[in-house]
């Protein structure tokens, strides 16, 4: 019976969405593994509509059949949760909504569908005087449907906020097939709870974002780059309090890596270059942007960069003299997870602590970490400006993998970042990975809360069941 219904299941897919929007199970490859490989299983099939009323006969079709739906954008997450727990189930993938709507330069917004890939929002925009203020490492492949579904952070997330302070509106398709229309372009809207703000984050596991109204802002007309190499992470943190002051409006970017990531990348990408004289155990990438050309931002940067010199925080520096050289400079940050997943096998881990704490949770992890598995290779990187570091551990030299050890790490480092006031998942979500967790960590009201919200929105449980929450799975 079970059988049958699958293969109705997929008839009537096959038959609504055509031969370009149903993947059949045996061509499905592409989809079924996460960014890291460690999770997924095979669909019965890929659903790829074109519009939002074929999305919402999909969900009906698959509500009526009792099967899970896995949402998935560009499928660039780190925590498992674009792909499916268990087999059997229907993965959606929005590749085919792309679509930008005219700029509305007015009110510095933009309507975009939710298989929009940022880099190409990125492109759009470009001439208009207006910017989407978020940058990742996976932009050439991230799609703003997952990027909401995950409330993505980036770069610039201390300036600008998370992708849930730059949504204005949404289109989002419930578990029964329902469309709910909250597609607003006001900021202001206190017309009750901010049922926008509760999508970002959730991980399709309330509902899938088809289509969003984004907040824009000025591109900035001048934009200045300098890439430092400090004493410690102790003088990183103290270099960005120093900047913060002096430059706290115009900064745009604060971010941190380490040496041992820095070799990894230029170890492993080969057309990396390292533009500064001295290496040091850490380096600051800060970046600044103002649409005025009368503010002085090199200047700025520089007199920073000059008494850090004159006090021995700042080792090295360089600021960048072309957009060429700037994004040379950014990517020896951005390229640290590719190469670090060529390297060999890999856990990641993404926290956050206070940014003033951030110096003394490496240390103490560092120490941890080792007492787990002698010469474990720690490589650390992230937003110094909120705080957020991707703690990233490769095995010891010589060594294939980490013994058995990944929960380990994990509770130690989640526990770590929870008594210092932070999280153990500072923006890639829980998704599959970090669900036990959470339910370790996490006051039980806290967990408690979230799986009524889950129960309230998808009564069956078929929306991603087992993410975040194990309701449903």
């Amino acid at each position: 019976m079970i059988k049958t219904a699958a293969v109705k299941l997929a008839e009537d897919l096959r038959t609504l969405l055509g031969p370009k929007g149903w993947i059949e199970e045996n061509d499905t490859g592409p989809w079924r593994r996460d960014w890291l490989n460690r999770y997924g299983e095979t669909p019965s099939g890929v659903a790829r509509p074109a519009t939002t009323a074929e999305l919402a006969q999909v969900m009906a079709l698959c509500a009526d059949a009792e099967v899970p739906v896995v949402p998935q954008g560009g499928n660039t997450g780190l925590a498992g949760g674009s792909v499916l727990g268990r087999p059997g189930g229907v993965i959606v993938s929005l590749a085919r909504m792309s679509a930008i709507s005219p700029i509305d330069t007015a009110g510095a917004s933009v309507v975009v569908e939710a298989g929009v890939v940022l880099a190409r929002l990125h492109q759009a925009l470009e001439g208009t005087g207006l910017m989407f203020p978020m940058h990742i490492g996976a932009e050439g492949s991230a799609q703003i449907g997952g990027l909401i579904g995950t409330n993505a952070g980036g770069s610039q997330a201390f300036r600008y906020g998370m992708i849930q302070d730059l949504v204005l509106g949404l289109e989002v398709v419930l578990a029964d097939g329902t469309v709910w229309d909250g597609m607003r372009r006001v900021q202001k809207d206190n017309a009750g709870y901010q049922l926008r703000n509760l999508f970002c984050g959730a991980e399709g596991t309330l509902g899938i974002v088809t289509r969003a109204v984004l907040k824009l802002s000025p591109a900035p007309d001048q934009q200045v780059t300098a890439l430092l190499a400090v004493r410690d992470m102790s003088a990183a943190v103290e270099l960005a309090a120093r900047y913060r002051t002096q430059a706290g409006e115009f900064l745009t970017a604060l971010e941190f890596f380490s040496d041992v990531g820095l070799d990894m990348a230029l170890s492993t990408i080969p057309d990396l270059r390292f533009p500064l004289t001295h290496r040091s155990p850490a380096y600051v990438l800060i970046e600044a942007g103002v649409g005025s050309a009368h503010v002085p931002l090199e200047t700025i940067l520089a007199e920073v960069m000059e008494a850090g010199f004159a006090d021995g925080t700042v080792i090295d520096g360089v600021l960048a003299t072309s957009e060429v050289q700037r994004a040379a400079l950014w990517r020896l940050r951005e390229e640290q997870p590719e190469a670090q997943r060529r390297e060999a096998a890999q856990l990641k881990h993404d926290i956050s602590v206070p940014p003033e704490a951030l110096a003394d949770f490496l240390e103490r992890a560092a120490i941890a970490c080792d007492e787990i598995l002698e010469g474990v290779r720690i490589n650390p990187f992230g937003h110094l400006g909120d705080g957020n570091v991707h703690y990233n551990l490769s095995p010891p030299l010589g060594q294939d993998g980490f013994s058995g050890l990944e929960s380990a790490f994990a509770v130690i480092l989640g526990k770590l970042a929870t008594e210092m006031g932070g999280s153990f998942a500072a923006e890639h979500g829980l998704g599959r990975a970090k669900v036990a967790l959470a339910d370790e960590l996490r006051e039980p009201v806290e967990r408690h809360l979230m799986t009524r919200l889950k129960t309230a929105f998808d009564t069956s449980g078929l929306l991603n069941p087992g993410v975040i929450v194990a309701a449903g799975e």
